[in-house]
């Protein structure tokens, strides 16, 4: 599920227990270094920004950033909230499962408002 799109990239929802964002650029770009400067700096600057926005929303333990690209060979970076309580922490979300976990999270749907506004407005 896409929750924000402009010309250059776009933020996808992955499905999981915990908050997890996905950021795309729109060109398929392979590695981080293949990509423009200055849409490199755009890309780290909506990072900033749901990072930020994750933080102020979920209060979690930890926020998790990721850029694998092995399986997607192209560039996007995970953003997750981490809580102790979550089925894997404090393990990667690909790791080892720890527990059954069920989180009593905020609504998603005011969050994905809250990082479309933020983006509108940077």
């Amino acid at each position: 599920m896409i929750i924000y799109e402009n010309s250059e990239l776009y933020i996808e929802k992955e499905p999981s227990e915990i908050p997890w964002l996905k950021i795309f650029t729109k060109e398929p770009y392979k590695e981080l270094g293949d990509i423009p400067k200055e849409l490199r700096i755009k890309l780290w600057e909506v990072y900033d920004i749901v990072e930020d926005e994750m933080k102020k929303y979920y209060k979690p333990k930890k926020i998790n950033m990721a850029s694998f690209a092995n399986m997607l060979p192209r560039v996007h970076l995970h953003v997750m909230a981490r809580f102790e309580e979550d089925s894997y922490f404090p393990n990667p979300m690909w790791g080892e499962k720890l527990r059954d976990a069920e989180l009593d999270l905020p609504d998603e749907e005011e969050f994905f408002k809250r990082v479309f506004y933020a983006l509108q407005n940077s």
